[in-house]
């Protein structure tokens, strides 16, 4: 349970640090460089991945959207916090699970029994209201960027998922060269900015693009540690982490960062819990 809780709390404070960097000089897109820096340093440490395996021919379909997509969606994320808070953001995250259901569904053919259709219904819903705000709210459209976060990961769900069905490499070496992937793409991202925005490289950048890769892999490794710990009980881990960071995020917005929610705004919070423990539980039917 401790790395449960571990991966729980990783997760939530990338989200803060985000948040507390709006405070600073800061650029997300630096920041998103050097995470994928130090995540690929810690990949490397703590994975050993088999680098000879790499066969570019073989896993570009996979590997180049992916390192494509992480960095995009990540930026997208930090726009969501900065506009809408950690609150709705980390709701729309973890309710981009259901996008790799839908593709179960209409893409892979998976039959779908009554609970996860009851959780696909209550889920919409509930983003709904999670996006909804007060008309005095100066929000205009910004409400696109959290769905957009929920759609991009989603999609890196649904890859993520096949990317674990390669025979080989072992999925932590795959995480490792699309870690390389994305840290190719945010570079060139970051040189178009340096050179033809006219962007400075802050050293600010560095520290906190540090503490997102730190915490960030922390999320990772403590997931992965989480369902090894609960080998025979997935859903568990599956309900928990889901569940956990919208609570925990919600009071982290609420309480430090005094984000505001409307009453539709915690009614769709709580459908999202609801529609979390339906897909749980039509998980533990199959």
């Amino acid at each position: 349970m401790l790395y449960l809780i571990l991966s729980i709390f990783c997760s939530v404070t990338v989200g803060a640090i985000f948040k507390i960097a709006r405070k600073y000089d800061t650029c997300s897109t630096q920041i998103v460089g050097w995470n994928y820096f130090f995540a690929i340093i810690l990949c490397y440490v703590f994975f050993e991945p088999d680098v000879s395996s790499f066969n570019f021919s073989r896993h570009w379909p996979l590997y180049v959207p992916l390192s494509l997509l992480l960095p995009t969606v990540f930026l997208l994320l930090a726009i969501s916090i900065r506009h809408m808070g950690i609150v709705k953001t980390d709701a729309a995250q973890r309710l981009s699970l259901f996008i790799p259901i839908l593709a179960a569904w209409f893409i892979f053919g998976e039959k779908f029994n009554i609970l996860k259709l009851a959780g696909l219904a209550v889920a919409f819903p509930a983003m709904i209201l999670i996006l909804a705000y007060r008309k005095d709210e100066n929000h205009g459209r910004k409400w696109i960027f959290p769905l957009l976060v929920l759609l991009g990961f989603g999609v890196i769900d649904v890859l993520f998922k096949q990317v674990a069905l390669l025979p080989s490499p072992g999925y932590t070496t795959s995480l490792f060269f699309i870690f390389c992937g994305a840290l190719v793409v945010t570079a060139l991202m970051i040189a178009y900015d340096v050179i033809i925005r006219k962007f400075p490289m802050h050293p600010i950048n560095p520290a906190f693009g540090a503490l997102v890769g730190i915490f960030n892999f922390g999320n990772i490794i403590f997931y992965l540690k989480a369902h090894k710990e609960f080998s025979n009980d997935p859903s568990t881990v599956f309900a928990a982490m889901n569940m956990g960071v919208i609570v925990v995020g919600s009071l982290a917005g609420i309480i430090i960062f005094k984000e505001k929610l409307t009453r539709r705004n915690y009614l769709g919070i709580a459908l999202a819990l609801v529609a979390i423990v339906l897909i749980t539980l039509s998980q533990l039917k199959k």
